[in-house]
């Protein structure tokens, strides 16, 4: 049985081993953003906060949105589906580094606790976004090639970080429920974005 899409050159790079890797490596960074992330909000408070800990948000949106697909090379939907696959992955490496390590050093503060009453409430939904957004980021990064013949992950978390700052914004002015003036309702809000961005790239 053959594949419907081949690839070719050097795009399209979902080799098993290149998958388990990448899915380590960003499982690893991921745990490490989150702990950063964490820190920052029991050490600060007030603006302080918010400009650490949005730029940690930023950077960490920005690596598994586009690293995934930046390392399989996307150019067809194969290359778009390994991105998927290494975010799934990394995923799995994240719950496991969360629940035997992150979980048991105390950096959790009660805010984030609050947020769902258990330290559990957003594992199901780190597989859920952590596999949508390489999935988008990759179909942006394809687009870019197939079109201009390189990719710009720049250009790609750009688009994708304005829609979501106009979505966010539209959503604190119209009463949306729960959207506020802080980074939850942005780093929600950078979801429909990075869609957005996706289906930008691929009108060109």
């Amino acid at each position: 049985m053959t594949s419907v899409t081949h690839t070719t050159g050097a795009y399209d790079l979902t080799d098993l081993p290149s998958i388990v890797l990448g899915s380590v490596k960003l499982g690893l960074l991921e745990a490490v953003v989150v702990l950063l992330f964490s820190l920052a909000m029991r050490a600060l408070g007030g603006l302080a906060e918010m400009a650490v800990c949005g730029l940690i948000l930023a950077a960490g949106l920005a690596a598994v949105s586009l690293l995934p697909g930046i390392w399989t090379r996307a150019r067809t939907i194969e290359g778009i589906a390994g991105a998927a696959g290494i975010g799934l992955g990394a995923a799995f490496v994240f719950l496991l580094a969360d629940v035997a390590l992150l979980q048991n050093i105390g950096t959790y503060t009660n805010r984030w606790l609050e947020v769902g009453r258990s330290n559990w409430w957003y594992h199901p939904i780190w597989w859920m976004v952590g596999t949508f957004l390489p999935w988008m980021g990759g179909w942006t990064l394809a687009n870019q090639t197939t079109r201009r013949g390189n990719a710009s992950p720049v250009m790609a978390f750009a688009m994708a970080a304005v829609f979501a700052i106009v979505i966010g914004s539209l959503a604190v002015v119209v009463g949306f429920p729960g959207a506020q003036w802080h980074l939850a309702t942005y780093g929600v809000a950078f979801l429909p974005g990075v869609a957005l961005a996706a289906a930008l790239s691929g009108l060109g």
